[in-house]
C-alpha cells in the first residue's frame, strides 16, 4: 500500500512539472510580429540583420540584453526619464526615428513613456510571459526589443508606450536656419 501511494504520488508530481513545463512562457525571439503599417515585418523580415556577433560588436552589453534578448533594464536607470528637450528617441540599434518628445510623459512607472509612436516606425507582437498577457513593441527595421504598450495611458489613444531607455538614443531637433 505504501509502495503505491509513492508510484501514484510521483506520477502526479510529473503530471505538475509536465503541465508547469508548457504553462511556462516561452521568448522565441522576434516572431510572431505584426506591423499595422510595414507587412514586410511578418515572418521576420526586417531591412536590418545581423549575426549575434554582429549585435555584439554594434552594442554595449545592456543595449544587446534588451535589444536582442527582449530583457529588461533597471526601473529608474534611464537618463531619457528626464529628457524634456524638442527632438526625437531613434532606436539604438538602426538610428530609426521612433517616438517624437512631444509625445513622451512621466508616467510615475520608472521607465521613458510615450503616447504613440512615430507612425510605421514600430512594430508589435503578443507576449505573454510573466503569465500575463501583453503587447511587446519592437523597432519595423530592426526588430529590436523596445519595451511594452500597456492600455492604462493618457487620453485621447490610452495607450502607455513603456519603453527601455538603453535601447533609444536622443537626437534634439536641430536649430533651424532663420529665413532671410
Amino acid at each position: 500500500m505504501m509502495e503505491r501511494r509513492y508510484f501514484l504520488f510521483g506520477l502526479g508530481a510529473i503530471a505538475a512539472i509536465g503541465t508547469g513545463a508548457v504553462l511556462l512562457p516561452t521568448r522565441s525571439r522576434n516572431t510572431n510580429f505584426q506591423s499595422p503599417t510595414d507587412a514586410a515585418t511578418l515572418g521576420d523580415v526586417f531591412e536590418i540583420q545581423k549575426s549575434d556577433a554582429e549585435w555584439r560588436a554594434l552594442l554595449t552589453e545592456d543595449q544587446f540584453a534588451v535589444l536582442r534578448e527582449e530583457e529588461t533594464e533597471r526601473q529608474g536607470s534611464s537618463p531619457l526619464l528626464n529628457e524634456k528637450r524638442d527632438g526625437a528617441f531613434h532606436c539604438v540599434g538602426c538610428a530609426l526615428p521612433l517616438y517624437r518628445s512631444i509625445d513622451k510623459y512621466d508616467s510615475k512607472t520608472g521607465w521613458p513613456s510615450f503616447t504613440r509612436s512615430i507612425p510605421g516606425a514600430i512594430g508589435t507582437k503578443p507576449d505573454n510571459s510573466l503569465f500575463v498577457a501583453r503587447t511587446e513593441v519592437h523597432c519595423r527595421r530592426c526588430s529590436g526589443h523596445l519595451g511594452h504598450i500597456f492600455d492604462d495611458g493618457p487620453e485621447p489613444a490610452g495607450e502607455r508606450h513603456c519603453l527601455n531607455g538603453v535601447a533609444l538614443a536622443f537626437v534634439p531637433a536641430s536649430d533651424k536656419p532663420n529665413a532671410t
